[in-house]
């Protein structure tokens, strides 16, 4: 491609001219035009940024309250007839009303709800409903021996009264330090309801070749619903050590067949070298029976033994202790 020079006329100046190739004149407007199309971006965007965006939503829902009452006004004339009143105002003032009541009664049951009602109390239980049951017995006391450690329990039960004395017997019979016995149940709470009120007493042991007697101390306890025990101790060595006095005879009694087969067993045992052997024992266990178990209206002067000796009567002789035990041979 040939290129013309250009030959341009410059006004007030010399008749020089200046020649240009036309290579360098589509040069610069390429560059212009490159010019141009960076810049119109910027103008595009600076003529958007001007630009108000309207949302639609917030003019439809947010109309005027009276174009919305003159849209609906028969209708709402029809609701306040039907409400019996004469004009849509007063249509709006009620429910304007109903609306702030609603509203007031809700935050009141949301800022204060009711207490929970009060538990039942234990009177008002129906006590005919639950089934009556009777009372569990407290457990024995560690080492204390129930009528179980010798006996099977379920068996006995099953057997009359003669055949439970055969083998209560026939159970102590090879011991040559040991007592038994089988109380009648009127017999033992006689002795029983005596022994609660006095607790304590003496009984005096003849000896053979002696005009005087030996008196011994007894102590009883209820360790267990079930069981009730005597102990005998010399009444010497009672007062010399107290409760630290060591016993010579202990008798238990059982009660675990008392209810269904009105019997109480009775076992003992007589400890060696305490200055004591069995027969003595047995007259001593002999003599308990006869001062605690004798009923009402008989042998009133060994009660009121009984009664000096807890009271501390001045009046309790010892003589007369020994001679009510005489006149139980």
């Amino acid at each position: 491609m040939v290129h013309t020079p250009i030959l341009v006329e410059l006004p007030n100046k010399s008749q020089s001219s200046v020649a240009l190739s036309s290579s360098m004149f589509a040069h610069r407007l390429c560059a212009f035009e490159n010019i141009s199309k960076q810049c119109a971006p910027a103008l595009r965007y600076s003529q958007r940024r001007w630009a108000q965006v309207h949302d639609v939503r917030f003019l439809v829902t947010h109309q005027r309250a009276d174009n919305i009452t003159e849209r609906y006004r028969e209708k709402l004339k029809q609701k306040a007839a039907q409400e019996g009143l004469q004009s849509v105002d007063e249509l709006k003032a009620v429910y304007k009303n109903r609306n702030k009541n609603e509203s007031d009664k809700a935050t009141t049951n949301a800022a204060f709800p009711p207490p929970p009602p009060p538990p039942p109390s234990p009177t008002s239980i129906d006590l005919s409903s639950t089934p009556s049951s009777p009372p569990a017995k407290a457990p024995a006391p560690p080492g204390l021996k129930t009528l179980s450690s010798y006996l099977d329990l379920p068996k006995t039960l099953a057997l009359p009264p003669k055949e439970i004395e055969y083998i209560w017997r026939l159970r102590h019979a090879n011991s040559s330090t040991s007592l038994c016995a089988i109380l009648p149940s009127q017999t033992y709470l006689r002795i029983q309801q005596t022994a609660r009120k006095h607790p304590h007493f003496i009984l005096p042991l003849p000896r053979e070749g002696s005009s005087g007697a030996e008196i011994h101390f007894l102590q009883w306890s209820f360790p267990a619903p079930d069981t009730a025990t005597v102990v005998f101790t010399h009444l010497a060595e009672y007062k010399l050590r107290g409760e630290f006095s060591q016993p010579h005879t202990t008798i238990t009694m059982h009660l675990e067949l008392m209810e269904e087969k009105g019997l109480v067993l009775m076992q003992g045992q007589v400890l060696e070298g305490r200055g004591v052997n069995v027969e003595e024992a047995r007259w001593l266990v002999l003599c308990l029976q006869k001062f605690y178990g004798g009923e009402e209206g008989d042998h009133v002067s060994r009660r009121r033994l009984l009664e000096k000796f807890s009271q501390g009567d001045e009046t309790f002789r010892v003589e007369d202790l020994v001679d009510e035990a005489e006149k139980i041979v």
